[in-house]
């Protein structure tokens, strides 16, 4: 593990991840989204400002983003399930196919490359924000959420694409549930649970792809960076019920419209750093 730096290496890269995370736990709660989608392209940005070395700064963003998400998605889903949104039969039956996609991103993010993971989290981003912002009843594929063996397949690609963008599941789960039926505030609250579910397994994963990397930046821990994690967790686990108590007095549309404008800007700020 990597933990040799100067004072200003330090400095910047605490500014860095302590400016994100007010942000990021507010958003966790908002959309149930974790706030890797605030924290990837952030901590992305930052480690560029300090010089990290590309080949590894989109991985470490992201498995950065992954353990941030645990102890956020946790308040997140506590908050939520008082106030009886949360699906927990959808949570439940997730309980192995979740975990086992983030598996596998995990063995897939130790040989792909940074500019493909920045593709897939602009493209995904892109197809989700679109469908968010111009929301159509008619876009619902049914009432009732799908049974096994399409609901753990389904699990399975929700925990795969999300540890592969750094995210806490939110963005495919809440479009996946609101495609059948499901009310915006309980995709969002259920997202939160779903969360965890990515972010235990994939957190680990990164772990273990990036160990003994070159080019990680002090406290890294293969693709996580402690020191982010230490300074970033106490923030969002601090600001996320305040994101929820904003959900919770939101009508369905303006989450849907927020979610879907935030996605859009992420997305093409991405896509512009494949250019």
């Amino acid at each position: 593990m990597e933990i040799s730096a100067s004072s200003a290496e330090l400095f910047g890269l605490a500014v860095v991840v302590v400016a994100s995370g007010a942000v990021s736990g507010l958003l966790a709660g908002l959309f149930g989204i974790g706030g890797g989608a605030v924290i990837v392209p952030v901590l992305y940005q930052g480690l560029t400002f300090l010089g990290v070395d590309d080949a590894v700064r989109m991985h470490l963003s992201v498995g950065t983003s992954l353990g941030i998400i645990v102890p956020t998605s946790l308040r997140s889903f506590v908050a939520h399930r008082r106030h009886g949104a949360v699906n927990m039969e959808l949570l439940r039956s997730w309980l192995i196919a979740v975990p086992l996609g983030a598996v596998a991103a995990a063995l897939v993010a130790a040989v792909i490359s940074g500019a493909a993971l920045r593709g897939i989290f602009a493209v995904l981003a892109l197809i989700f924000g679109v469908r968010l912002v111009f929301n159509r009843q008619s876009w619902r594929l049914g009432d009732v959420l799908p049974a096994n063996p399409v609901r753990a397949l389904v699990g399975f690609l929700i925990g795969f694409l999300s540890t592969l963008m750094g995210i806490g599941g939110g963005i495919l789960n809440n479009t996946f549930m609101t495609l059948f039926g499901r009310p915006m505030h309980q995709a969002v609250a259920t997202s939160a649970g779903v969360g965890a579910l990515i972010a235990l397994p994939g957190i680990v994963g990164y772990i273990w792809a990036g160990w003994g990397a070159a080019g990680l930046p002090p406290f890294s821990a293969g693709f996580v960076n402690l020191l982010g994690l230490a300074l970033v967790v106490p923030v969002t686990v601090v600001v996320a019920p305040l994101g929820v108590r904003l959900a919770h007095v939101m009508s369905r549309r303006q989450l849907e419209i927020g979610f879907g404008l935030f996605l859009l800007l992420v997305s093409v700020r991405f896509a512009l750093t494949l250019v």
